[in-house]
């Protein structure tokens, strides 16, 4: 079970939105990269960091914060990334950079085969960001709310070699009302690929939440207001699920 600190990039600075609403971010930290450093010495063996402009952009906008953060944690911890990677060249150039996990969200409704191909081509390093709004899969940052169901899109990659679905529940990100574990727990049982939760995770509640039965198939849960604002203390939460994981091993 993972837990994953979350980095959400605008204009250079690490910030965090209220559902998704460009227009109402909080500046956390001007410097990703000492961000990205503090959550290391932390102890948090992945990082999850998402490009908010690029995004809505349709292409790499933070770039330069991204290479920093890659820079400055090295080897010594998993970036996964995600935000407006919708071309095959993108994928090729991050996971080179050495990203350990590209998500890929608009481009997994636009352009499933690329998705695949990916996969195929990189096991275990390609991810789908599936966000979503009353059960709906959102894409262009959250802008547009498609017809298509959260369980229909999941579903189309069953078999293609994807290495996990980060869901995130729009209406609960960044609003610290607590995860929605029905609809994720309830994805999770629907599919073989693993999940993680994304948006609302609100208080040590949320962590103990994970180590209930029925979220043993979740991958992990994405934490990112709560953990700037102390709502989730991060070496509490750690000792936590490595406890959990110990008991299970």
């Amino acid at each position: 079970m993972i837990l994953f600190p979350a980095i959400d990039l605008k204009e250079g600075k690490c910030v965090r939105l209220r559902q998704g609403a460009m227009d109402d971010a909080t500046i956390y930290n001007d410097d990703p990269a000492a961000q990205a450093r503090e959550f290391l010495e932390i102890g948090f063996g992945w990082l999850h960091v998402v490009d908010l402009d690029g995004a809505v952009a349709g292409e790499t906008r933070n770039e330069d914060a991204v290479d920093a953060i890659l820079w400055s944690v090295g080897d010594k911890m998993k970036v996964q990334l995600g935000g407006g990677i919708r071309e095959r060249v993108a994928i090729d150039d991050w996971l080179e950079k050495g990203v350990a996990r590209v998500i890929l969200g608009t481009a997994a409704l636009r352009d499933p085969e690329l998705v695949k191909e990916s996969a195929r081509d990189y096991p275990g390093r390609i991810a789908v960001g599936i966000d979503a709004r009353d059960g709906l899969v959102a894409v262009e940052g959250w802008a547009e709310t498609t017809e298509m169901a959260v369980v229909d899109l999941a579903r189309a990659f069953e078999d293609a070699g994807v290495a996990a679905i980060v869901y995130t529940d729009i209406d609960r990100d960044g609003v610290l009302a607590g995860v929605n574990w029905a609809a994720t727990i309830g994805l999770a049982d629907q599919i073989s690929i693993p999940v993680i939760a994304s948006g609302g995770a609100a208080s040590m509640n949320d962590i103990r939440r994970l180590l209930e039965p029925d979220a043993a198939r979740l991958e992990g849960v994405i934490v990112g207001r709560a953990l700037y604002d102390g709502r989730i203390e991060p070496h509490a939460a750690l000792a936590m699920l490595a406890k959990q994981t110990a008991k299970a091993g």
